[in-house]
């Protein structure tokens, strides 16, 4: 990024903490609401090599709230995951010689567009030609839904802005990647880059470190500092993406559900940290802990009668922390 857009803004982020999320609640789900209601989630990722990332999503997805799960992963791991996930529908996608979901496999998930509120995509996928060229093909299909890009699908915004709800989720090596700068300079201009790449890419950025930053286009931008050492381990950054879109899909608008999923995410690893240790918990555990975070935090606002996916698209909440 240049210099000029790095340095563009001197204003402090905002403060975000475990008790602001008092005062910015999430959609209530009426306790007759059936799981349509809670919407539904389409996680596309896995490979032969990586196929627990997609897992780690989609479990974290249903942990956080959603209704429904979708998985669309390699053919190669879809009969695995199927057994690994029970409560998922799973679509087997054709592959590449490299072990890439083929870009032509998109048009075979078009069909959910009309029923999906959030698409998780990236987690354990390989091949990053062949990823960015699947999501550019997905993208157009979800236009209703909230899109969270992690991994490699990331890459899709170099050269263009997104007209849909997207979040992303890089860690500061991610974002020097995408944008072609150092990491040095990132992780000592978290907040610039963060907004930078918000306003670049049309997408409500989570840039991760010791404190995650958290921007939307044009708009607000959040410190949370609550991270701890444990949290960077394999699969945390796939948990936190499934996270996201879960709480995305029940209605939550998108810079909302970032900073929602963002600090669950790391009181789960607080938690884990006291009962097991500051190191060495697993990824895996992470969700467990995101149900009982949520019960302990949430005080609900009215559900919107419109349901999921309309209530998902803005970026913003219409209340602030």
């Amino acid at each position: 990024m240049s210099d000029d857009k790095v340095s563009r803004s001197t204003n402090r982020p905002r403060p975000l903490t475990a008790s602001h999320l008092a005062r910015w609640p999430l959609p209530a789900t009426a306790s007759e609401a059936d799981k349509e209601l809670r919407g539904h989630v389409l996680v596309v990722g896995g490979s032969a090599e990586i196929p627990g990332a997609a897992l780690l999503a989609a479990t974290a997805a249903l942990r956080a709230g959603a209704g429904k799960l979708t998985m669309a992963v390699p053919q190669c791991v879809a009969q695995g995951l199927a057994l690994a996930m029970p409560e998922a529908r799973v679509i087997g996608l054709g592959e590449v010689r490299s072990g890439a979901i083929s870009p032509s496999e998109a048009g075979r998930l078009a069909s959910l567009g009309d029923e999906v509120s959030a698409v998780v995509i990236g987690p354990g996928m390989v091949g990053e030609a062949q990823t960015v060229q699947f999501v550019r093909e997905l993208l157009p299909h979800f236009q209703n839904s909230v899109i969270v890009l992690d991994a490699y699908a990331m890459s899709a915004a170099q050269g263009m802005r997104f007209a849909q709800p997207i979040a992303m989720t890089p860690h500061c090596g991610e974002m020097a990647h995408l944008t072609g700068d150092s990491k040095e300079q990132v992780v000592a201009n978290p907040l610039e880059f963060a907004r930078s790449a918000a306003d670049l890419w049309g997408a409500c950025i989570a840039l991760k470190g010791a404190d995650t930053y958290l921007a939307e286009p044009r708009g607000a931008a959040y410190r949370y500092k609550g991270g701890t050492p444990g949290l960077a381990i394999s699969g945390s950054g796939d948990t936190l993406a499934g996270i996201i879109a879960g709480l995305a899909a029940r209605g939550t608008p998108t810079l909302q559900a970032c900073a929602w999923g963002v600090v669950l995410h790391a009181l789960a690893g607080r938690t884990l940290a006291r009962r097991q240790g500051p190191l060495g918990f697993l990824a895996r555990e992470l969700a467990d802990q995101i149900p009982r975070l949520l019960a302990a935090h949430s005080c609900p606002r009215p559900h919107s009668a419109n349901g999921g996916t309309r209530a998902a698209r803005s970026y913003g909440s219409g209340r602030d922390v």
